[in-house]
Order: C-alpha cells, then structure tokens, then sequence
C-alpha cells in the first residue's frame, strides 16, 4: 500500500508558490533525457572491468604536473593519518550524544574545535559542517538571526560556488551596498583569486552600520602565514587542506568559529571539557542546537552536526604539524608559488596579475586560455582553472616540484612563441 499524504491540490498549491507548473519543471537544463540509452545487463565481472576502464580515463594530481586550486587543494597527507584514522577505537565508537561510552569520539572533536580556535584566532568553535559553502550560508543565517536583520554584502572575490550556495540560502538576501539594513559583510582572504586581505578597514565599515564581519577562508594552511582573523564576528570555511584528500571533490571539512557571545546562535554541535563524579576530565556533548536535540522549530540550524572522520583526520595531521610544523609548511606553500610566478613572469605573452599571494595567482595569456589549457592538457599537464578567454587561476603547493614548473614553462613557452 503505497502512502501519499500529497493531494492533488496540496501540489498544485506548492507547485505555484514555488513558480512553476509541473514537477517535470523541476529537471529543466538537467542532462536528461525522456529515456536513457542503456546497455544490456552483463555479468559482475564485466561491469567491474568496464567501470575499472572509465576510471583509468580520470587524471589524478599524482600523475603529472597539477597547478589547480581553486577551493581544492593538493597537500601531502602523512600516512600516520590514515592508519590512526582506520583504527577500530575510531571506526566503531559510538556517535556523542551518550558521553558515557563515547568519550573517544568527544575528545576528538573536542581537540579540533580547540585547533580551529586557535587557527582563526576566535574564542569558540563548533564541532565542523559539510563543508566551506554550506558553512559560509550558515554563518550568513547566523548574523540575520544576531542582528535581526536579512541582508548580507559580498564584500570582495568570494569564491563563484560559495556564492551559489549562499544564494540558494538566502535568495534575494545578497545585496551590494552596505548599510543599516545589512546584517553581515562577507569576505574572503586569501580571496578567489588569491590575494590576502587584512581586515581594519572592513571592520570598520561594519561597526559603522551595526553589521557582523564574516571571513571565509577557502585554504586553511595559510593562516600557518598570514594573521588570524581577530577582527571578525564569524569565521568560517574549508579545512580539506589538512588530512583530507582531493577526492575528485568530497568529502570535505566545513569548519566554524566565532566569538563567545554568539556561540548560542552557532549552527551544529560544541563539545565541552568537564569532570566526572569521580573528578577525572572527561568530554560532554554541550551544546547541540539542531532539529532533532528537543529545540524543533527553535533550531538554529538543520545542517548536519558535524563531519566526524573528516574532522579526525585533520585534527591528526595538525596535531602532526604542530604550531611550527604548520608555518613552515604555509612558507614552503608560497615559497613554490612565488618560483612558479616568477618562472612564468619569464615568458613573453605570459603576466601575473596579482601584486600579492599566499599559494594561488591569476595569469594573464595573450593567446586564448581555452587554447593554452587544452594544449598543456595534452601533454599531461593540468595548468590550473580557466577564468575567461585570457586569464587562468594557478596554484602551487608543496608537492609542486621544480620538475613540475620546468615541464609547465618549457610547454608555454612553446604554446605562446
């Protein structure tokens, strides 16, 4: 028997405040057709060798010079991560919301939100999101509900797919002049053309009109580099640079922070630190302020609580780095961007637009870039993300190699001549 609480009319009635006619609307623009021209069904072993043969198309970072970033980064990930990350204790403990017999899982995430803290220079953070879009629309909800206003300013390049998520949050929400109606400014440093941003002169356009600072960071390895973020309300972004393979994208690592008097409008889950009846630290899930923990229509979010094995493995691979471990990993970062953009500066045809940088630029190509990325594809070589017909956003890491560059700039040279 099959249950369809839905009328007729209780559809209709959705369908047009939604603004469209048929649920078939729905998938317009969508690669798909009427029907799908499916083979015939084969044998277990023939789908396995035909998927391994699709999959052996794919390009990974591994196999040859890789300059793209873009949000996603490529960083060496020890192998100590994977073997801490697959032990049992880890695999099989017991989700945190009855500490008694989870106090794994709770230190855990209790020593990420410590690290997060430290990095983004807040006094709390929460037990992590999805990931750096969904984080930035949370943190956008979050100053609406701490100001009681329902606008937020892009303050300068946010990266084109946060934007998208934002929009689908807040719709019409995003406007472009900041003033007393606006409940946050929303930045990105390093931005997504790879510039730095210090962060006074936005403070300040904030506390003129009552509006929080959001700062969203895409490549968490830079704060190993540039300041903290003090001076913001809300920080937020992705942490996939640390522990967290590229994945031809995701999982990921949404992380969250900000400061003291707003954590009870912080979405997700806190871990706290207490003692147990006997006086032995021990870990309590302290604040859950989703759906399903009691407060219902009260939430201050239905995002999921936090990514547990993702938040695992960056807090082993920080705790790895420790504070100097990760600085010196931040200077090598651009330390190598700073060999590849003065190797390409080299290049007739070739300019690099930014006057500043952490790991990731814009370069400017006489010839067309669609032209200069399919020629460098064809050697093995992928460049970077084509921006529009003459500029290319590039990165480099510490698994960039001086081979990497040498292969890149003898391939441009040869494109742009």
């Amino acid at each position: 028997m099959r249950y369809l609480p839905l009328t007729h009319k209780d559809r209709a009635a959705m369908l047009a405040d939604i603004g469209v006619a048929a649920v078939d609307d729905f998938y317009t623009g969508l690669p798909v057709a009427d029907h799908f021209d499916l083979p015939d069904h084969q044998g277990e072993l023939e789908v396995e060798r035909y998927m391994t043969a699709l999959a052996t198309q794919n390009r990974s970072a591994a196999d040859g010079p890789f300059f793209l970033g873009a949000g996603v980064y490529s960083h060496h990930i020890p192998a100590a991560v994977d073997y801490v990350i697959q032990r049992s204790e880890f695999l099989t403990s017991y989700t945190p919301y009855q500490p008694e017999i989870a106090q794994g899982t709770l230190q855990v995430i209790f020593e990420y939100q410590t690290l997060i803290a430290a990095l983004t220079g807040q006094d709390v953070a929460n037990a992590s999101l999805y990931d750096g879009a969904t984080a930035c629309a949370e943190a956008a909800l979050m100053a609406m509900r701490l100001t009681g206003r329902d606008k937020v300013v892009i303050g300068n390049a946010l990266h084109p797919q946060y934007r998208e998520v934002l929009d689908s949050y807040v719709r019409d929400a995003v406007v472009t002049d900041l003033d007393t109606t606006c409940a946050a400014l929303i930045i990105q440093s390093p931005d997504f053309y790879g510039a730095p941003h210090t962060y006074e002169t936005y403070r300040a356009q904030c506390d003129a009109v009552g509006a929080k600072l959001i700062v969203v960071i895409t490549e968490i390895v830079s704060l190993g580099l540039l300041e903290p973020p003090r001076a913001a309300d809300i920080v937020c972004g992705e942490a996939q640079s640390l522990g967290i393979p590229m994945s031809y994208g995701g999982p990921h690592l949404g992380f969250f922070a900000c400061k003291h008097e707003y954590v009870r409008q912080m979405p997700g889950r806190l871990v706290g630190e207490t003692v147990d009846a006997d006086g032995r630290r021990s870990f309590v899930l302290t604040l859950a302020t989703r759906e399903q923990h009691i407060r219902r229509e009260k939430a201050t979010s239905n995002i999921c609580t936090n990514q547990g094995l993702c938040a695992l493995a960056f807090t082993v691979h920080a705790a790895l780095l420790g504070e100097q471990g990760l600085k010196d990993l931040a200077r090598l970062n651009h330390e190598r961007a700073c060999q590849l953009a003065d190797a390409l500066a080299q290049i007739a045809g070739v300019t690099i637009e930014n006057t500043a940088f952490f790991n990731e630029f814009v370069v400017r190509f006489d010839n067309p870039a669609k032209d200069v990325m399919m020629t460098l594809a064809a050697k093995n070589i992928i460049p970077g993300l084509r921006l529009d017909d003459h500029r290319v956003l590039m990165c480099a890491t510490e698994m960039t190699t001086d081979t990497d560059i040498q292969m890149l700039c003898e391939a441009v040279k040869e494109i742009v001549a």
